[in-house]
């Protein structure tokens, strides 16, 4: 890609971020109060944050990997499981992640 091309995609990145804006601005109130529309909208962050980590915990490309990455997901897991405060969680998944990788993995 040259200059220009990047400047053009920006600027449509730019307009179509803003279109999305413009158009949730613009859905009635009725339609947001909706039972089944309030559900969705507090749950679709939580499906969202759990594909994103999905992908970047075991994505490689376009094949599956299971390394050190993994292994500090499942010690978050292990810790929520135990209810350990947030700090502890996130030290714990980077405790054996980088255990992990110092022993080659």
């Amino acid at each position: 890609m040259n200059g220009t091309q990047v400047w053009i995609a920006i600027g449509l990145t730019v307009a179509g971020c803003y279109l999305v804006k413009l158009i949730g601005l613009l859905v009635p109130a009725e339609a947001l109060e909706r039972p089944l529309v309030q559900r969705l909208a507090a749950l679709l962050p939580v499906a969202l944050l759990a594909a994103l980590t999905a992908q970047q915990t075991f994505g490689t490309g376009s094949a599956l990997a299971f390394d050190a990455r993994a292994a500090g997901l499942a010690a978050a897991a292990l810790a929520l499981v135990l209810r350990a405060p947030f700090l502890v969680v996130v030290g714990a998944a980077v405790a054996v992640t980088a255990g992990v990788r110092a022993l080659g993995g």
